[in-house]
């Protein structure tokens, strides 16, 4: 009986297959009893020789009380069954297929500097017409004399004071300083799950990793139309762990194309809505911001 395990559906099945036959029974007997006790009462006449009005039952034909051992006995078997058959519900996880080589990935990733939209052509220049200006001719035109001889007295013209130039704006505030990305640090961060197991540094690198993937393939949902057209490759995701442990700046930056990217992009996001959260890396004891790159393979089974 220790190697007696059932899925759900059979324990459900099985319970509503004794809840019918139950209720078939309950039928039948009742049938059989109505059956027998038609025309009952003119058999067991006032002054019958065969009457058992002394008895315990007034007609023994449809004495239910005759069966109760039966049904005692098939409602404990009926109990232990379905005892036992729940003691026996197993519930299997689902089977997670982890490719080979899952974190396997030594090709040097180029990265594209972003593009930027080019300015557009200045406008050419508008060429107006400036319009001749009209003299009146009515107007006269005075000519001064502006000869000097030695009598003449030149007057200096006075000296006009300048008005004191207004101060210098104050110089604007610095920008914030943005902490620095690591790609390499002395502790790299480590997805959850194995802190409390006593490991070395080096076994607990590997538990992180199995976690990491365990739980990457677990989510992850092979695209249809990448599983229809026969897709198969490696997508490289980025992303930054903070040091709190959320991740941040998820990118794509290798994508195998049919929905593949997208997919690797929406299984690490879901670390930060299912709030799991790192162990962040640390340089110098620490905790700094660190670029993480994780490969993600997809292959046909």
């Amino acid at each position: 009986m220790s190697d007696l395990a059932i899925t759900g559906n059979v324990l459900l099945w099985t319970t509503v297959g004794i809840v019918l036959l139950v209720i078939a029974t309950i039928f039948f007997l009742k049938r059989m009893l109505d059956s027998r006790s038609a025309n009952i009462s003119e058999k067991y006449q006032a002054g019958s020789s065969s009457s058992v009005l002394v008895g315990r039952n007034k007609y023994p034909e449809v004495d239910a009380f005759k069966l109760s051992g039966t049904f005692f006995n098939a409602a404990l078997a009926i109990s232990t069954a379905l005892v036992v058959l729940a003691f026996s519900w197993t519930q299997y996880e689902d089977k997670v297929i982890i490719p080979e080589g899952a974190l396997d990935f030594t090709e040097e990733l180029i990265q594209e500097p972003p593009r930027t939209a080019e300015p557009p052509p200045p406008p050419p220049p508008v060429i107006e017409e400036v319009p001749e200006e009209e003299i009146d001719e009515k107007d006269e035109i005075v000519f001064l004399d502006q000869t000097v001889t030695e009598e003449t007295v030149v007057q200096a013209p006075p000296e006009v004071k300048k008005a004191a130039p207004p101060p210098p704006p104050p110089p604007p505030p610095p920008a914030p300083k943005e902490e620095e990305i690591f790609k390499v640090v002395e502790d790299m961060p480590r997805f959850p799950g194995c802190e409390d197991q006593g490991l070395s540094k080096e076994e607990l690198k590997k538990c992180s990793e199995g976690k990491m993937v365990e739980f990457l393939y677990k989510n992850l949902k092979y695209p249809a139309i990448a599983r229809e057209n026969g897709v198969e490759g490696t997508c490289v995701v980025q992303f930054t762990v903070e040091k709190d442990g959320t991740v941040t700046d998820v990118q794509v930056v290798r994508d195998i194309g049919a929905g593949c990217g997208q997919e690797s992009q929406r299984v690490v996001d879901m670390m930060n809505t299912q709030g799991i959260k790192w162990i962040p890396g640390k340089q110098r004891g620490n905790a700094v911001r660190v670029r993480f790159t994780l490969p993600v393979k997809f292959k046909l089974q």
